[in-house]
């Protein structure tokens, strides 16, 4: 089993997880045809790909833009359990954890889940409607 959790990239802290049991190979990238996903300008289509050989895994880059593997980029490289992969010099980090402690030992809830939502409008965009402005002015009317 290998477990793959993004991590925010202030917080470190998994945002998303992937769980994979059966699989001998796990592709990450851009496209919609690899197991992850991600929408990244830096990712590209076919970044990663995860080999199991043995009890054990490898990474392979694909990407243009290189994969680090605990900060040093790599082309082909052994998997430890805990690593952190980064997927161009400055995409997102995956943390690869490998067998059944690695899913328990997951939060429930990822602490990004507790960061503020709120989206505040700077003070100098509209937030209503003004009535008394004439349509032309506005661009509303054809003249």
């Amino acid at each position: 089993m290998i477990t793959l959790s993004l991590l925010h990239p202030v917080r470190q802290v998994p945002v998303q997880v992937w769980t994979f049991s059966d699989e001998s190979v796990v592709r990450i990238g851009r496209s919609t045809d690899n197991q992850v996903i991600l929408y990244s300008a830096v990712v590209s289509r076919h970044h990663v790909e995860l080999r199991r050989t043995g009890a054990s895994w490898e990474i392979i880059n694909l990407g243009t833009n290189g994969t680090y593997l605990d900060g040093k980029l790599v082309q082909q490289s052994a998997i430890r359990d805990g690593a952190v992969i980064r997927l161009a010099r400055s995409g997102p980090n995956i943390q690869i954890c490998m067998g059944e402690v690695a899913i328990r030992e997951l939060p429930e809830q990822p602490e990004v889940a507790q960061l503020e939502t709120h989206l505040e409008l700077p003070s100098m965009i509209p937030t209503e409607v003004n009535p008394t402005v004439p349509e032309e002015q506005i661009g509303l009317t054809e003249s």
